[in-house]
């Protein structure tokens, strides 16, 4: 299973980025995905979940600012994420779940960092 991240980089505050995460070795479509970050000294923390039904949830903060989607043809998930601000500065991470008649399956990608100047 491989969940390869994407986009990261350096932005202005008020800018945006769009995250991609391509996934090979699981039924992406079967799957939940997230994408999560940790800021440096910070816990991570979820930013944004995709149901397998498309079903959208989001942190608090960064409501209204972020938007998740996904391509099943692709099996990519992406994450747009716009009026970027200092403190989205973190490595962000793609996370694929499934609860499947009690087995879990969780995979993680490797992470992308973004920063946000002020």
């Amino acid at each position: 299973v491989q969940l390869q991240a994407s986009g990261g980089g350096l932005v202005q505050a008020g800018g945006s980025l769009r995250l991609s995460c391509a996934a090979s070795g699981i039924m992406f479509n079967r799957y939940n995905m997230n994408w999560y970050r940790q800021a440096p000294g910070k816990q991570r923390e979820l930013v944004a979940g995709i149901t397998s039904g498309g079903n959208t949830n989001f942190a608090g903060s960064v409501k209204g600012r972020f938007t998740i989607s996904r391509d099943n043809a692709k099996n990519t998930v992406y994450l747009q994420m716009n009026s970027l601000k200092a403190e989205d500065t973190a490595v962000y991470s793609c996370n694929a779940y499934r609860l499947y008649f009690g087995n879990k399956n969780d995979y993680w990608g490797q992470g992308t960092q973004v920063t946000v100047s002020s």
